[in-house]
């Protein structure tokens, strides 16, 4: 199973790269282990001895390379990917059905194009797909559509390959996240599964919910802080930004790995409240320098080309480091990933395909490529 998180060591005089561990969400870096001083030790005088006969021997037999055995997929990891696949199955069955075909020609390319435009992947990032596509044909010498369809794969792996990057935690303390998004994206959702995890990876984790003005979104966020265990700080009707900035000292002074700020759920075409966003911004660095060390905005699956303007305007006026992209179970428009990797390539960090705990994971752009194309 992948790591859910990569655990950077605490500050130190010298960087130390993060680790990733095969198996957990967090790594920590193991302390090295206290080396000896070297003894100089006078080498001992030997007389030399009447050299042996030669025997002969036979040679030895022919050392026959054994094939290496694949890897066994994880469990946990094997079940996740059974349920991405079904989850993209509405976006993926359309582009697959392309491949039923016996010949390759132009309208295998065309027919190919309007599903990829259909699935929302957008005008640049179809082209450079059909493009990249045909050039894959040619050097493979291709001669059957499924053999098309494995090609298609490998050009969308390589396509999304730049939005693969790992969650990393414990390089401030703490570490401090600002998550963002419009109303019904799932974002307190996702923060709520977030913190589990974190928690379960032995991070004390603060929430601040800073969504003061959404109804019982306090209360929603407690539920989830109550399930994970973890604290919370809250105020009725108080000021976003005052509720960040009180997180964040609260978490440094009681020593919290990650502090996580819910905020309200913003239309990027109300400049107003995009205003109010980058105030809670400010405010964060005011009680860190250096925070927010994360903002990530969570996007809905299902709305398609306006996820990627949403990504495009809250970057503009926040500076995105990641995306959560959820509810892909439900849409037939997971081809805007694509779109997203060829004209505004921020991270996708995790992706979602349900309301369950285990339903949130890491993205993985080949993962991805062939649950949408298998």
């Amino acid at each position: 199973m992948f790591s859910f998180f990569k655990k950077a060591p605490a500050p130190a005089p010298i960087d130390e790269a993060p680790t990733l561990l095969p198996e957990g969400w967090v790594t920590k870096p193991a302390s090295p282990a206290p080396v000896p001083p070297p003894v100089a030790v006078p080498a001992p005088v030997v007389a030399p001895a009447a050299p042996l006969p030669a025997r002969p021997t036979a040679p030895p037999p022919p050392a026959s390379e054994p094939e290496p055995e694949p890897e066994p997929v994880a469990a946990p990891r094997q079940g996740w990917l059974d349920r991405l696949r079904a989850g993209l199955r509405k976006t993926g069955s359309s582009i697959a059905g392309v491949f039923t075909g016996t010949k390759i020609d132009d309208q295998l390319y065309e027919e190919l194009e309007e599903a990829l435009l259909m699935a929302d992947a957008g005008v640049k990032a179809t082209q450079f797909l059909l493009d990249d596509l045909k050039r894959r044909v040619k050097d493979a010498r291709a001669s059957d559509p499924q053999a098309v369809r494995a090609l298609l794969i490998d050009a969308l792996a390589e396509l999304l390959a730049p939005l693969e990057k790992g969650l990393e935690v414990g390089r401030h303390k703490p570490t401090v996240m600002m998550v963002v998004g419009v109303n019904g994206a799932g974002k307190t959702t996702s923060i709520g599964k977030l913190t589990r995890h974190l928690a379960e990876a032995d991070q004390k984790v603060l929430l601040a919910a800073a969504d003061t003005f959404r109804a019982a979104a306090r209360e929603q966020l407690g539920v989830w802080a109550d399930r994970a265990k973890v604290e919370i700080i809250s105020q009725e009707g108080g000021d976003p930004a005052a509720v960040s900035f009180d997180a964040v000292n609260a978490g440094r002074a009681r020593g919290a790995d990650v502090v996580i700020a819910d905020t309200a759920g913003r239309l990027p075409t109300q400049n107003h409240l995009m205003e109010e966003l980058k105030k809670i911004k400010r405010v964060i660095t005011k009680a860190q320098e250096g925070a927010p060390h994360e903002v990530l905005l969570v996007v809905d699956g299902n709305t398609g080309q306006n996820a990627l303007n949403q990504v495009k305007a809250f970057d503009e006026t926040l500076g995105l480091t990641g995306l959560i992209v959820t509810k892909l179970d439900g849409t037939a428009k997971g081809g805007v990933l694509a779109a997203i990797a060829r004209e505004r390539p921020v991270p996708v960090y995790f992706i979602g395909v349900g309301e369950k705990l285990e339903d949130l994971e890491t993205f993985s752009a080949r993962e991805f490529a062939r649950a949408l194309l298998e």
